[in-house]
Parts: structure tokens; sequence; C-alpha cells
């Protein structure tokens, strides 16, 4: 493959994972990014369509983009097929899953942008810790972007023990209540920190298992850490409030508030999202996020509820430096969170076309098209 472009490489080898003073470099990396996928992939090409290249981050309105879905219907790569590694799918449940190809320097940026992140929340430790991971057990030809995610994960504390959520049966993979509250009742008596990572909904059925059993609060490890990814996915109709949730944790479990966060991502868009200490998503140094109106397309102002729409140069695999995402969201300004970091962040306020996960966003956007 030939050799990434240089500033590419420049952006992604910026170590802070939340500068906000790197926009000339990142309007020179996504140049690189766009030259290199227009040379590369034909699809890219037709889109860009000898556009003049971006001068400022607020050209970054005028960049092409490629909606999430069309990932669920075509693969397309910028790399030739001896280059891919890794070809992940998405865990989604419409039946529909987006098959994404990764090269060797994509997979590597992705997984520097994590452990950037964890250096930075000082959640890096040569301790052994138990991990609980809420995600499907590795199993022969499973390639879910979220079970590669979840192993990766665990490179960034030795492993005393792990167990799955979803473990794999000989045939599938199904949720094992009663084992997550014996593997949780273990650790609490062995007292080591815990890591619980994976989807939201199964941590909070073990709850729900373990307050039908009648069964006590544990206190596990307060430097124990959850993280979660992934969403509610088909059980969006059980879906508790965050708030509820985190604090059902803290109540069960013993596990403070600021050691439990979301994270968010997909598999068409690998940059990772996670929470601060106040649970917002702030945007990494190596991504733009915008928000864009549910029926012109336009960019939207801060606060006002659009379709996600992220920009990150890093990928050299496929031509998704461009993503619309079927989230809808809203942006807000740095200063509005508290928590000192100096990007913008953004809240999901749900998912277009998803009637059991119905939010007000949605009812919003369609009452707007009924009087339009």
């Amino acid at each position: 493959m030939s050799a990434v472009p240089d500033a590419v490489q420049r952006l992604c080898d910026v170590v802070e994972p939340y500068r906000a003073d790197v926009d000339e470099l990142f309007v020179e990396a996504m140049n690189a990014s766009n030259a290199w996928h227009v040379e590369r992939s034909w699809f890219f090409a037709s889109l860009w369509n000898d556009r003049p290249p971006l001068e400022s981050v607020e050209d970054l309105v005028r960049q092409p983009f490629v909606h999430a879905n069309f990932f669920k219907a075509h693969e397309v790569a910028s790399v030739p097929a001896e280059s891919v590694v890794v070809t992940a799918t998405s865990s989604g449940t419409s039946g529909q899953k987006s098959r994404m190809p990764f090269d060797a320097w994509t997979l590597g940026a992705g997984t520097r942008m994590i452990e950037r992140i964890f250096a930075h929340h000082g959640w890096i430790s040569e301790e052994p810790v138990h991990y609980l991971l809420f995600t499907n057990q590795p199993a022969p030809g499973l390639v879910l972007g979220s079970s590669r995610t979840g192993q990766l994960l665990t490179d960034f504390a030795p492993a005393a023990s792990v167990d799955y959520g979803l473990a794999h049966t000989g045939n599938g993979h199904e949720f094992d209540a009663f084992g997550c509250v014996r593997a949780l009742q273990r650790f609490a008596e062995d007292g080591l920190p815990v890591r619980i990572f994976g989807f939201p909904a199964f941590l909070s059925f073990t709850l729900d298992r373990m307050r039908a059993m009648g069964l006590p609060p544990l206190r596990l490890d307060e430097r124990s850490l959850v993280l979660f990814a992934g969403g509610w996915k088909g059980n969006a109709d059980k879906q508790i409030g965050k708030p509820e949730l985190y604090a059902r944790i803290t109540e069960q479990l013993g596990i403070p508030d600021e050691r439990i966060r979301e994270g968010y991502g997909a598999v068409e868009h690998s940059v990772p999202y996670i929470e601060c200490r106040r649970h917002n998503l702030h945007v990494p140094t190596w991504s733009r996020v915008l928000v864009r109106d549910v029926r012109t397309l336009e960019p939207v102002p801060y606060g006002e509820v659009g379709y996600l729409h992220f920009v990150s140069p890093y990928i050299t695999s496929a031509p998704a430096q461009s993503v619309l995402m079927g989230d809808l969201a809203t942006l807000h300004r740095p200063e509005e969170c508290g928590c000192g970091l100096p990007t913008p962040w953004f809240v999901v306020r749900g998912r277009a076309g998803l009637t059991k996960n119905k939010s007000c966003a949605i009812a919003a956007a369609e009452l707007l098209r009924g009087k339009s």
C-alpha cells in the first residue's frame, strides 16, 4: 500500500485527545484524505467531482458525505484486497449490516485513539482487573465490530479473569443473566477492580435479575470502571434513562458515578467518542462533528436537532472520511459542559425511523414533515 498522506500521519500523531488548536492541520489532513480516496475510489471520485480543496474548518459544510446506510448495501474500498486485514460488520438489528474493510493503518490509528483517550482519563493500569464484557464471546468467524472493541478494551489493564454476558452456545450467542450475577458476586469477594464494557441493556437486565432474586447490593472496588457502547439496539422498548441506570449501578454495585461512562462509535466511523466526567461526548482531536437539518441536510446551529455528520481523515481503507449517520443529535459549545475540555460535545437524541425508540426529536421531525 502507498504511504499514508503526510498530513494524515501528522494529525494522527497528535497525542492529546482533546485539542482545539489544530484546525489548520485538520483541514490539511482532510484535503490529503480526499485526494487519497479520489485517486483510489471511483465512487468517491464521483462524489468529489473536481471540487476545490477545503480552505478552513468552516468549509467542512461542503465536504461530500456518504450515508451510513450506503455501507449496508455496498462494500467499497480504497485499498487493494490484499491490504484489507479485517472486514468488520455492524451489530445492527435491521437485518442489513455494514461491512467495512480495514487496513493495518486504519486499525492502528483507531487503536491509538482509544489508548490516548484511556490515558487521558487515567484508565491505563498495571494492576490486574476482572472483566465482564457485555459483547459477544469470541467465536470462529465472528467479525462484529462491537466484539472486536470489547477485546481491545481488555488491553489497558491485565486480565485476572474475563467473563462474557453474551455467551457463545455453539449455536449462536445468548444472554447469560445468572452467569453475570455469579461473576459479579465472585468479583466482589475477590476485591480486585472490575471493568464492565459493552451494551448497557444487558447490565440493566443483570441488575434487574439481582433485585428479582432478592440479592443485597454488592460493593465492588471503587476503582472499577463501566464503559458502555452500542446502545440498547433491539431492547429499546426496555430502555431506562441514563441517570436512572447510572444511579442503580452505584447503588447495586458500589461503582462511583464518575467511573461510569458511555461511549459512542460505529463500524462506519470508528473514531471513539467517550463521555467526560460530566457525561458528555466531546469531539476528539482527530475528528469534527456537524449536525444537519433532517429535511434540507444543511448544517444547523448549536443546540438544534439534526442528523449527526462525522468527519475524520484517519481512514485510508474506505471512503468513509465523511459519514452521515441515522442518529439524531444536538451539538454544543465546549463551555456549556463545565468539565474543562476545550472541544464541542454532542448529545444523541434518538435514531430516526425506529418507532420503538421514538424520541421527542423524531416526533418533532415528523410533525415538521407533516406541515410542509
